[in-house]
């Protein structure tokens, strides 16, 4: 961005008075009707320790990409996960806005996507990225870890997936 930030409470302003946003993308990769899903790292500022997709934020050094969500979905599954998902198409399933734990307000948009069979998900982020694994929605949706929101965002992914 251009021009001088500045606090505003607990929002940043830019300096024409319009409030700041970090964008973030997020992955949930199905593969037959399992879920890759991911338990963020005790380190981790936002939601330590609970079950998530993949994904991060928009890299301001890729900003002349074209297709900078998608660019930077297959970036961050890469960097987290190991995978390579150049080629598999993506599905937007959903945009939400929330704030972090330490007060950032962050657009979410979410993308899902069916991996074909073949390379496996790896721990490529171990700062990150605690653990991961293979769930249903129904498995999922059991577990203590995985909030609400997670929840929802798997919904919005099966439901995008059925178009």
């Amino acid at each position: 961005m251009v021009g001088r930030m500045r606090e505003h409470g607990c929002m940043t302003i830019t300096a024409s008075g319009r409030p700041a946003y970090v964008v973030n993308v997020s992955v949930l990769l199905r593969r037959r009707e399992r879920w890759l899903l991911i338990r963020r790292g005790a380190g981790e500022s936002h939601a330590p320790g609970q079950l998530c997709d993949a994904g991060g934020k928009v890299d301001s050094r890729a900003a002349a990409e074209p297709d900078i969500l998608e660019s930077t979905a297959r970036r961050e599954v890469l960097e987290e996960v190991g995978l390579d998902i150049t080629g598999v198409p993506l599905c937007f399933a959903e945009s939400a806005l929330f704030t972090t734990d330490d007060g950032d307000p962050v657009v979410n948009v979410l993308f899902a996507a069916d991996l074909p069979d073949g390379p496996q998900p790896r721990i490529a982020a171990p700062d990150e990225v605690a653990e991961l694994g293979w769930l249903t929605l129904a498995e999922a949706a059991g577990r203590p870890d995985c909030p609400p929101w997670t929840l929802r965002m798997l919904q919005s992914a099966a439901a995008a997936l059925m178009v």
